[in-house]
């Protein structure tokens, strides 16, 4: 029993440190995706691509048909004023 524990503990450790360094990734990636959609948002006019819908859709807990322009615009002047908030 004692060398599956050793096992199980390092792979333990193994995912841990995986997790970290896959974090940050993922936070900058996330970031880099939300000015990208808002520089899209700001350039284009209100019924946005799927694509822009659907991320305003997760964003919001709203149905993509149920989005206002109100919406859009709150969720541009929270993400401008702070670009790296989640």
């Amino acid at each position: 029993m004692g060398m599956r524990r050793i096992g199980s503990a390092e792979r333990r450790r193994q995912r841990a440190k995986v997790h970290a360094r896959n974090s940050k990734r993922k936070a900058r990636g996330r970031a880099s995706r939300d000015r990208r959609l808002v520089a899209a948002i700001k350039d284009g006019g209100f019924p946005h691509d799927r694509l822009v819908m659907s991320w305003l859709s997760a964003l919001l807990g709203k149905r993509p048909g149920s989005i206002t322009q109100a919406d859009v615009d709150q969720v541009v002047a929270e993400r401008s004023a702070a670009p790296h908030a989640a």
